[in-house]
């Protein structure tokens, strides 16, 4: 009986714990329950898909329908690569039967890819598709159909839908004629799905397709997979969403759905056609029910567009609250000072779900033992770390860029919530265990493979792969050496640890020295590995950062002296001086002393390293005599964010930048920022800087960047330059900087112009993404919003694809640095 009681208080003192700075908004979800269960972010969180919009979506009214296929006539299907397709009357919705689509979960043959990268492979496909003969849908804008997978064993399931048209002009409002959309299943029941269909023109439709890559067996995989699908239908849907610009959808609030900071600026864009003469605006309190604030509602002329807006920023009670415009409101949100905590529980299960050679609970068991790297006849696995996204693809390098993101949340929360603290630190140490055993002790390292499939685990078999990426390159080497130096100055728990970490840092270091100072600048190998975009300044830049970081561990004066050293480089590339336009625009960096090309981003970003350095000089050497030299850095370069923000209001999303029209002048700068560029890149680039805001004769402002290929969204790009900004904003004591910083936050999670979140879980209206090897999880976030065709204007439909809405490590770690400073 007492260690009944014992247990009862333990859970009660547990409960209060992980709930301390929480508030629960949502009745059919405890996060708190949710937390405990999972051992404490052990197995992952059970999925809340009730407020996801899929989940808004099926509720809309269908106002007409029609059948697209007769589940019974096969002989309309056509099936290509393994398997077969078959008719069957059980298990069926319409009760017209199913179609049967079936394929074996192994070949026997080994992998292949495309001799580029030929790791990067699977064992085949399997498709049926279905001849529309040019059929006119234009009067619908959804598809809807229903799904039971019956897949012996497996944990994850998912299924593309293809849409093709036939090309012709573009038709106005539609912005493609063809795509595939991941579809994320349940399996062993029916799923009842759509695509929204108005981005695609549909006038000539070809056909319709749904497929699957043979990705190779998890553990528990059975031998078939078996899908039924039925009721595949046509719908118009009343109300539908937006899928490009600025405005809001028709009747929509755009908000943080998290919430609000107290004592923070608040807004919200609204777009309600059905009281636009309607000028107030009220905050409900959700435990009363009754109106609290009272507002009007404004109308603003931006560079965008006119908007209406509502500001209750004055308004800081702590509470949970919903927006009311007439008879339209949103969905709960909250106003407080630590609304960001139950993020990082969910962005932290997200990159828990995401581990490599561990066995997590629902998802996989453990994989790529056998995916080996080789150095000097010496083999090991390259299991370990985070898969970098949707797909099976390992970068060390961004295993160690998340690993120091989690550190800083160790450090913020461990004296305020020190459970969420440990855990932080428990799967930095996770991170932290991959890029210690990478190293090959002479500044090699493995670094990086591209994968699609799940490997048997046994050595020596037909699906060995022995080709992981190994280089010694100083820019890695440097970045890691400032990640050991600060995990050295975190984790106080493990003496002996700290102790190597100290070594190893001093080492990597030095090999880093070393490699510069033989080949300098500019050896970047493989444009898969997201550092080959990095410029002269950047690099000088991480190395000023590194050796500061290892300073601040050692009190050895080198590195004192070398940090002050390589920052001279940087600051040499920093525009002093004013643009020609009449905000005398300047304080950007380009990408060396030539300054030809100025600084971007189209993917990864590692935007925030120049004030890292700057600030992380000015804290260690604030007697040094260039010390007023780095203050001036940090104020010119927080004044430039300050005047990209009116460019995206009254949204708070940071502009990508200024550019200048004749960068591809620069082709090696050029060519190592766009990968897989088309042959007209050069045009098209031009086209697209022109779309922006001309500032002068040779620059113009782009609120999104300049890109071409696969590689685009902007979630690491604009939280990156928000973690610069807050870094900026504390360094000077700017309020305005913290505010452009806390904007970033509150655009992820719906104030944007399409309502949703980008975390997958967190606030309201979040749509499903793409990750076909972990499944729905939990804390997900995608590669981000991108812009429309060679428009700057935002860019984000349903349709659920690579490599926008494929969710990414590095987008979470972006995420946990930038809360880190509120």
């Amino acid at each position: 009986m007492t260690t009944r009681i014992h247990l009862f208080i333990f859970s009660l003192c547990l409960c209060k714990v992980i709930a301390f700075g929480q508030s629960q908004l949502s009745q059919s979800y405890d996060l708190t329950k949710a937390i405990i269960e999972t051992g404490i972010i052990h197995s992952p969180l059970p999925l809340d898909d009730s407020r996801s919009f899929e989940a808004n979506g099926l509720k809309k009214r269908i106002i007409n329908r029609e059948s697209v296929s007769d589940m019974k006539t096969i002989d309309h299907w056509k099936h290509s690569g393994y398997g077969k397709i078959s008719h069957t009357t059980t298990p069926t919705v319409s009760g017209n039967g199913s179609l049967k689509m079936e394929y074996p979960t192994a070949t026997g043959k080994r992998a292949q890819g495309p001799p580029s990268d030929p790791d990067y492979a699977t064992y085949g496909n399997s498709r049926i598709s279905l001849d529309l003969n040019g059929a006119n849908w234009e009067k619908y804008n959804r598809i809807a159909f229903s799904i039971y997978p019956d897949c012996e064993g497996a944990r994850i399931v998912n299924l593309n839908l293809s849409f093709e048209n036939e090309n012709g002009p573009k038709k106005p409002g539609t912005n493609r004629t063809s795509g595939s959309h991941l579809i994320n299943l349940v399996n062993n029941q029916w799923n009842h799905l759509f695509l929204d269909l108005d981005e695609y023109q549909r006038d000539k439709v070809k056909q319709i397709s749904f497929g699957v890559s043979l990705k190779g067996k998890d553990r528990t995989t059975g031998d078939s997979c078996i899908y039924y699908i039925d009721k595949i239908e046509l719908q118009q849907v009343e109300d539908p969403e937006i899928v490009s610009g600025w405005q809001p959808g028709t009747n929509r609030i755009s908000y943080s759905t998290t919430g609000y900071m107290t004592g923070d600026k608040k807004t919200a864009i609204i777009n309600i056609e059905k009281h636009k003469h309607h000028n107030r605006f009220e905050l409900i309190d959700i435990q009363t029910n009754r109106s609290v604030f009272n507002g009007t509602v404004k109308q603003e002329q931006t560079t965008i567009g006119t908007f209406r807006t509502l500001d209750f920023s004055t308004f800081n009670q702590p509470g949970n609250y919903k927006i009311k415009v007439g008879d339209i409101e949103t969905e709960a949100f909250q106003i407080g000072d630590r609304i960001w905590e139950n993020s990082y529980w969910k962005v932290l299960n997200f990159i828990f779900c995401q581990r490599c050679g561990y066995p997590v609970p629902g998802k996989h068991g453990t994989c790529h033992t056998d995916l080996c790297a080789v150095h000097n006849g010496e083999k090991r696995s390259y299991a370990g770390g985070w898969h970098d996204a949707g797909d099976l693809s390992q970068q060390t390098l961004q295993t160690g860029d998340v690993t120091y993101a989690l550190l800083e949340g160790y450090n913020k929360l461990k004296a305020t919530n020190p459970l969420l603290a440990a855990r932080l630190l428990e799967e930095a140490e996770w991170g932290l265990e991959f890029i210690l055993k990478n190293r090959y002790g002479d500044g090699y390292r493995a670094s990086s493979v591209g994968l699609l499939i799940w490997q048997d685990g046994v050595f020596d078999t037909f699906d060995d792969i022995n080709t992981v990426r190994v280089q010694n390159l100083a820019f890695n080497n440097f970045l890691y050496a400032g990640y050991e130096a600060y995990a050295a100055m975190s984790i106080d728990r493990d003496p002996m640890l700290q102790e190597y970490l100290q070594r190893v840092a001093k080492e990597d270091f030095n090999f880093a020295m070393k490699r510069h100072e033989e080949v300098g600048y500019g050896e970047f190998i493989h444009f898969y590995e997201h550092g080959y975009n990095t410029s002269e300044s950047q690099y000088m830049a991480t190395i000023s950062w590194a050796a500061s970081m290892l300073y601040k561990l050692t009190k050895d004066p080198e590195y004192a002296r070398l940090a002050t050293e390589y920052i001279q480089f940087t600051l040499d590339c920093q525009r002093t001086e004013a643009l020609g336009n009449k905000d005398k625009t300047c304080g950007f960096f380009y990408r060396d002393k030539s300054r030809q090309s100025i600084v971007h981003y189209i993917h990864q970003s590692r935007e925030q390293v120049y004030m890292q350095a700057i600030t992380l000089l000015c804290e260690t050497q604030p007697q040094h005599p260039d010390y007023n030299r780095w203050v001036e850095s940090i104020r010119l370069y927080g004044n430039y964010l300050k005047g990209l923000m009116k460019y995206t209001a009254p949204y708070g999303m940071l502009s990508s930048g200024v550019y200048h029209i004749d960068e591809p002048k620069d082709s090696v700068s050029f060519y190592r920022l766009h990968l897989f560029p088309p042959q007209n890149a050069k045009e098209l680039y031009t086209e697209q800087v022109q779309k922006g805001v001309q500032l002068d004769k040779e620059h113009y402002m782009k609120r999104f960047p300049v890109w071409f290929s696969i590689f685009n969204g902007n979630t690491a790009i604009h939280l990156s330059t928000g973690k610069a900004a807050a870094l900026c904003g504390k360094f000077l004591k700017d309020e305005e900087l913290l505010q452009i910083g806390r904007e970033q936050l509150y655009w992820t999670v719906g104030k944007n112009p399409f309502g949703q979140s980008l975390i997958y879980g967190e606030g309201h209206n979040y749509p499903q993404l793409d990750n076909f090897s972990s499944g729905e999880t939990m804390g997900a976030m995608p590669v981000g919003i991108r812009s429309l065709d060679n428009e700057d204007i935002p860019y984000w439909p349903q349709t659920n694809n690579a490599c926008y809405k494929e969710v990414w490590v590095t987008s979470a770690g972006k995420w946990i640095t930038l809360a880190v400073e509120y």
